[in-house]
């Protein structure tokens, strides 16, 4: 199978990638986005976006997704099912070997972000978006005067439990373990909020619904070895991010849970490549600041693009 070029590709087709398309298509930059499964990635995936700019009343994940891919498409990008499995740099040019054959490009750009850590129990994938979440910045208001249950036991869980404070009734804090992995700052914060109740050494067994939304959560208590019950509107979820790099085969330089280490340029230490959105080192996680990453990169790849010998 003939190798086939083109100037720029991105490897996935979420907010981060379909905006860098944009800024490149309209400049007549030719750029392929390769996906390997939803096109607008965990995005697509979120029931209801509250805090995305230039929407008052909200927009569906779906719905944003697909108005960046067809705003992507009308300047010409082209978005292929492919999945990458390595990438080097040869001969000027960034190779790729996918799914669909070998790809090589000037310049290209990894946002195939990053996934939340799944518990694994009955329940959760069932009420996801209906009851259960993974970001309390995204989802968070939709909980105001409502129980809610957090589960984790690190900086994340510790700092968005207190972060939902600011909407729900009460918050259960479950930590499976005797004592938390957060920071001493976040801790002392905890102690002083009377809305968050904690529950050490506390499994979370399975999530509960009405087949509608959740009504509890099951866990289990070590110590008394006893099943425990949270009346709960909601559960949200902080126990790490899987960042989407395993493909990368320790090419590309990450930092220590697996996101991309880059130069304040984007610039990662292979020459040719960038990365932005959630699978880059630093990132915030939220979808505003994942289309701003991809158009940053978009401008910093035109101007390595001018950089090459013509």
């Amino acid at each position: 199978m003939q190798e086939k070029q083109y100037e720029v590709v991105t490897i996935g087709a979420g907010p981060t990638a379909l905006t860098a398309a944009i800024y490149t298509t309209r400049e007549d930059i030719e750029t392929v986005l390769l996906e390997k499964g939803v096109i607008g990635g965990l995005a697509a995936t979120t029931d209801w976006i509250d805090n995305y700019p230039g929407f008052p009343d909200g927009i569906s994940g779906i719905d944003l997704s697909e108005n960046l891919r067809k705003q992507a498409e009308r300047f010409g990008a082209k978005i292929d099912l492919a999945e990458v499995s390595d990438v080097s740099y040869e001969d000027g040019l960034v190779k790729l070997s996918t799914t669909d054959g070998q790809i090589s490009a000037k310049a290209v750009l990894i946002a195939t972000g990053s996934d939340y850590k799944k518990l694994g129990i009955p329940g959760e994938t069932e009420y996801y978006a209906r009851g259960v979440h993974y970001c309390a910045t995204c989802d968070g208001a939709f909980y105001r005067d409502k129980k809610i249950a957090v589960v984790g036991g690190g900086n994340s869980a510790v700092q968005e439990a207190l972060f939902l404070t600011k909407f729900a009734s009460s918050v259960d804090l479950l930590v499976r373990s005797d004592k938390f992995r957060a920071s001493d700052v976040l801790l002392h914060e905890l102690e002083k909020n009377d809305k968050i109740t904690v529950h050490m050494n506390t499994t979370t067994d399975e999530i509960v619904g009405n087949y509608q939304f959740v009504n509890k959560v099951i866990g289990t208590d070590k110590l008394a070895n006893k099943k425990v019950e949270f009346d709960v509107d909601g559960v949200f979820i902080f126990i790490g991010l899987l960042p989407n790099t395993g493909f990368l085969n320790g090419k590309v330089e990450l930092d220590e849970i697996g996101l991309i280490k880059t130069d304040d340029q984007l610039k990662t230490n292979i020459q040719g490549v960038f990365a932005a959105g959630d699978v880059r080192s630093g990132a915030t996680m939220q979808i505003a600041s994942a289309v701003g990453e991809g158009a940053t990169a978009a401008m910093r790849i035109r101007e390595y693009l001018d950089s090459l010998p013509k």
